[in-house]
């Protein structure tokens, strides 16, 4: 699973997870490289929830899966002043659907690429 957006993909989570899967820490070395080749460029991640859960859990959760995507590209060697997290919890579903495929799209960080 991946969309694109500038040349770094979206990666998901496990349910009531911020763990970086190794799927998605494939994903997020691609995007660090390109980064590193791309000094001009920046990254906004958004972090976002299934529907399940309050809001404020979500919020915080949503902003844990943001963290630990920007702590694992500071870690390969992106600058951490060019990664920019928000969190936006269950508030911006990407699916709408009351199923578990639905909910596995919604638990993932977004990926904007931004000009620096």
């Amino acid at each position: 699973m991946g969309i694109h957006h500038g040349q770094v993909q979206d990666i998901y989570f496990a349910f009531d997870s911020w763990n970086i899967s190794s799927n998605a820490a494939k994903f997020l070395e691609e995007g660090a490289q390109w980064l590193q080749a791309n000094p001009g460029k920046a990254l906004t991640i958004e972090g976002h929830c299934d529907q399940r859960g309050t809001q404020d859990y979500n919020l915080v959760l949503g902003q844990k899966r943001a963290d630990a995507a920007r702590a694992y590209l500071v870690n390969l060697g992106v600058q951490q002043d060019r990664i920019k997290i928000v969190s936006y919890g269950k508030e911006r579903p990407f699916c709408q659907n009351d199923s578990e495929d639905c909910f596995q799209e919604n638990r993932r960080n977004h990926m904007l690429v931004r000009v620096n």
